[in-house]
């Protein structure tokens, strides 16, 4: 005899069928039943035992599309981007859908709204309850097509969420680039105070011989539950440079799926954390090493201060036939105070001989050593660890190749030492 678990106030609304948008054919029908099926994931799952987000979405939160905001919001929230005066172009995305008048489009670049074709075929991730609910429930997103020889000048995706009352929003963008491309997309996640949560999946396909350059901030609400999903694919000499700077949300969870299809390619997926009060950030990444020669690079740097909780899972899977792959990753934590909580679990699976792989994670406290040798230079305790601090979560900002971007990420790291250590 089976045992029914009875749904949250969460799931019974996500269960309903007669809120799913229009579009995308059969596959939200699916993705809609693939939910039901299993409900939001729970500690009992090995990839969630840490992130209980059955316990975490604890009300219910309808499905919603668009809604506007007064002007006065959106200067304040849209001044938390960093890319303003770096990218050439933003498509502008209030909760959940494109806003066309605060949006200026590349010239050179197609950018479609996903809510003008609805023809798209998606994919859906076996299992993946977060990708399930998005696909079911996506209201808009951004389709940006890169040929071969368009220029180089950033694209900026700015999603904005400020609902009238509790709410789930949900985005979906695909972005592929052809043969021999060359691009670089920035995001921005931001929101107000209201408890929401947002639902934002990217379905990344990167041709042969193209770079991508990809840069995120998340800095929603402080009673945002943020879920995301990015899903690459590369084929030969392909290459990636991926990160993300993790600031807002009361619980983020980064899944990042990246699958090499061909030969002499390279991903470099990176991100950092700052965090307090009682925030929880969980970044899941599966690196799957399907053919030969390849080589991927995971380094995370995250500083936790208070009750904050910051977590790392990273698997690499090695094929069989992937032999001379390097595949390496590194997670590394600061905890600034008692309270703070950092949890890892680095994961190699290895089924070629030769091949160089590794991993490693640590966690603990300020170098005292390192401390002491900045106050015996004069420098007074507190501005000796808002040095020591901005310092650790720069290494990590030395991943990202625009030098316009770690100059803005370092002040923004300044700012939040200023904010909660008074430095």
């Amino acid at each position: 005899m089976s045992i029914q678990i009875a749904k949250t106030a969460a799931e019974e609304v996500y269960a309903e069928l007669d809120n799913l948008p229009d579009g995308y054919g059969d596959i939200r029908q699916s993705a809609h039943s693939a939910f039901a099926e299993n409900g939001l994931p729970h500690r009992r799952i090995e990839e969630w035992k840490w992130t209980d987000l059955r316990r975490i979405v604890d009300q219910a939160y309808p499905p919603a599309i668009g809604g506007e905001i007064s002007a006065a919001t959106y200067d304040a929230l849209s001044a938390h981007s960093p890319f303003a005066d770096i990218a050439s172009s933003r498509v502008v995305f209030i909760n959940g859908r494109f806003d066309a008048e605060r949006s200026k489009l590349p010239e050179n670049i197609s950018v479609q709204m996903l809510s003008d074709t609805p023809e798209i075929d998606f994919s859906l991730r076996e299992g993946d309850a977060v990708d399930a609910l998005n696909l079911a429930y996506a209201s808009d997103g951004a389709l940006i097509k890169i040929a071969k020889g368009d220029s180089q000048n950033p694209i900026e995706l700015l999603f904005i969420t400020a609902p009238e009352q509790a709410a789930t929003i949900t985005t979906r963008n695909v972005i592929e680039l052809e043969e021999g491309a060359i691009a670089t997309v920035f995001e921005t996640h931001t929101g107000s105070n209201q408890a929401y949560v947002t639902n934002a999946v990217t379905e990344i396909k990167i041709g042969t011989g193209a770079v991508m350059h990809r840069v995120r901030l998340q800095e929603d609400g402080p009673s945002a539950i943020h879920l995301s999903n990015t899903t690459v694919n590369l084929a030969a000499d392909a290459k990636l440079q991926d990160f993300t700077f993790t600031l807002g949300g009361a619980t983020v969870r980064n899944q990042g799926f990246v699958t090499f299809d061909g030969e002499n390619a390279s991903a470099n997926v990176s991100g950092s954390y700052m965090l307090a009060g009682k925030q929880h950030v969980d970044t899941t990444l599966l690196v799957n090493h399907a053919v030969p020669a390849c080589e991927s690079r995971e380094l995370f740097k995250c500083v936790m201060d208070e009750n904050s909780r910051g977590i790392f899972q990273g698997k690499v899977i090695v094929a069989r036939d992937a032999q001379k792959t390097d595949g390496q990753q590194s997670a590394n934590a600061l905890l600034l105070s008692e309270g703070a909580e950092f949890d890892a679990k680095p994961e190699l699976e290895i089924y070629a001989d030769d091949v160089w792989c590794g991993h490693g994670a640590t966690s603990g406290d300020l170098d005292e050593n390192q401390l002491f040798y900045l106050k015996t230079r004069g420098i007074p305790e507190k501005q000796a660890k808002a040095l020591l601090i901005a310092a650790f979560a720069a290494a990590a900002f030395e991943e990202i190749e625009n030098e316009a971007v770690r100059d803005a990420f370092n002040e923004i790291a300044q700012s939040w030492l200023a904010r909660h250590k008074g430095a």
